[in-house]
């Protein structure tokens, strides 16, 4: 089909149904990402919160950690405390920026070029769906629910923020947050995912480095603050490199569906 028979058959759909395209579309992936931010939630308080064996498969990465000589939480974690102002700082970060800044880029791909968002949403979902199954199968403890080895920097400053005690859940809403959801970090994985699609996308060479330093600064953030396990931010890389390197293999194998998706309207 030429390219003038396309913009032919658009304006037909469009003039019959009396919304643009563009404006359907976006509506669909908007519906499509709160549902999968439902999955989210929902899929952190069906998992199992029994404390003990969370805990201990907690030290048991701590143990493996040490066995490698990487483990840098207890450090990491002593700094945000003696600093009031990089705790609150690493508060703040942790609190926000998760969310904000991969909905910025997501919304930002999804005008620059349909073919990269496309690839880009299904490495986030695909990411998303083994990050949750790790949630599931087997829940972790992160340092800060070690009892007397790590401190919870975010409770620290919950009197100046609006989260609360409880991770960084809204204040009143703690209940409704799955605690026991360290490893995988997707905290560190969807930070990656910025990164990666700022990468793909060609930009100038300052905005990737800007891109990275995020992800850096987002994986001190969450060991900082006692949220994460080195480990758990080392494997949440791994969960997005394997997403982006499984969805970009199933692409180029399968170039009618690629093709299909480069012609929605944006």
């Amino acid at each position: 089909m030429t390219q003038s028979s396309q913009q032919t058959r658009r304006t037909e759909v469009v003039r019959s149904s009396g919304v643009p395209l563009g404006l359907k579309r976006g509506a669909i992936e908007l519906t499509f990402l709160a549902l999968l931010y439902v999955g989210y939630s929902a899929s952190r308080l069906l998992a199992s919160n029994d404390f003990a064996p969370a805990r201990g498969r907690a030290l048991d990465i701590l143990t493996f950690e040490k066995s490698w000589r990487f483990a840098a939480e207890s450090w990491l974690n002593d700094k945000f405390v003696q600093h009031d102002w990089l705790g609150l700082f690493g508060s703040y970060w942790y609190a926000t920026t998760h969310y904000i800044a991969t909905a910025v880029v997501l919304v930002w791909i999804y005008r620059r070029s349909v073919s990269e968002y496309v690839t880009a949403r299904r490495a986030l979902v695909f990411s998303t769906i083994i990050g949750l199954s790790f949630y599931l199968v087997m829940p972790t403890a992160p340092p800060r629910m070690i009892s007397g080895m790590y401190v919870d920097v975010l409770s620290l400053h919950s009197a100046s923020g609006w989260w609360s005690t409880d991770a960084s859940a809204p204040k009143g809403l703690g209940g409704i947050t799955n605690e026991l959801a360290a490893f995988p970090s997707l905290h560190a994985g969807w930070a990656l995912w910025v990164a990666i699609v700022l990468i793909r996308a060609g930009v100038p060479k300052i905005v990737q480095a800007v891109g990275l330093a995020y992800s850096v600064v987002m994986t001190i953030v969450i060991i900082g603050t006692g949220n994460h396990w080195v480990l758990d931010a080392v494997v949440g890389w791994l969960v997005v490199l394997a997403a982006f390197g499984g969805v970009i293999a199933w692409e180029r194998r399968s170039p009618v569906v690629a093709h299909e998706d480069a012609t929605i309207p944006v």
